[in-house]
């Protein structure tokens, strides 16, 4: 399940489309499924509903494993604990999943309007162009990923559902490690560690924690789902997966 934007849309069938045909190579049925990329949690979720019972349909499963990669772990949550799919969910884990927020977006909020309704029309028509059965509405997608809304408001609605497994990694790239980041996203990431902590480039590695904290990752946000533009990286996102896929073998999964 992705997260928010078009980023990982540029590679050939969408967002951790890839990564889930490396899973397939090696017998694991996986789907990656594409939802709005700017639009909120209470419209992905409804989405992401549809696309998980069409597969439940389409492999005769009981139960899925959900792999959830930053927004996409809000999402899941949403549609296990509000939408009914407990009972067809075994587990979900998260990948830089801002399940306290981002300052990111406190940052992009406090913008000048123009900036703002620029950057908004901007990421509305990628939204439609990317997939155009979907609407967009980045600045409310924005406004509530604050740490202020996902923590007073989205968290006490969103409770964990006891029937689910959950675990959850973070990713640690630039300022405060060791680890290169990818250039473009340097500059969020100077301003996230100002406000917050060690991050990778989008969501703190605090605000990552959920349920079982499985550790942190040596990526930035956009590694995580495939797209590196730092050298001689040792991260590999197929490996990762596979990796998270064997936890969750190891589990009894």
């Amino acid at each position: 399940m992705h997260g928010f934007g078009t980023l990982a849309s540029i590679r050939r069938g969408g967002h951790l489309h890839e990564e889930a045909m490396n899973l397939r190579l090696h017998g694991v049925w996986a789907f990656a499924p594409n939802v709005a990329p700017y639009n909120t949690v209470a419209v992905r979720a409804p989405m992401w509903k549809k696309h998980l019972e069409a597969v439940l349909e389409e492999t005769g499963a009981r139960k899925l494993n959900l792999i959830a990669q930053s927004m996409g772990g809000l999402d899941a949550r949403f549609a296990i604990s509000r939408l009914g799919m407990a009972d067809r969910v075994a587990t979900l884990v998260t990948v830089s999943t801002p399940h306290r927020g981002s300052a990111i977006a406190d940052w992009a909020t406090e913008q000048p309007d123009r900036v703002r309704e620029a950057a908004a029309a901007l990421a509305n028509w990628l939204g439609t162009k990317t997939l155009p059965t979907a609407e967009a509405d980045f600045l409310t997608a924005v406004t509530e990923l604050r740490p202020e809304h996902i923590v007073n408001v989205f968290n006490p609605k969103t409770p964990d559902h006891p029937s689910v497994r959950y675990w959850s990694y973070a990713g640690e790239a630039g300022k405060g490690t060791e680890i290169p980041i990818n250039p473009v996203l340097r500059f969020l990431n100077n301003i996230l560690y100002e406000r917050d902590s060690v991050n990778d480039g989008f969501v703190s590695v605090e605000s990552a924690k959920w349920g079982t904290f499985l550790g942190t990752i040596p990526a930035d946000h956009a590694q995580e789902v495939g797209i590196s533009l730092v050298p001689n990286s040792e991260f590999n996102s197929n490996e990762f997966y596979r990796g998270v896929v064997q936890m969750l073998a190891d589990e009894g999964f």
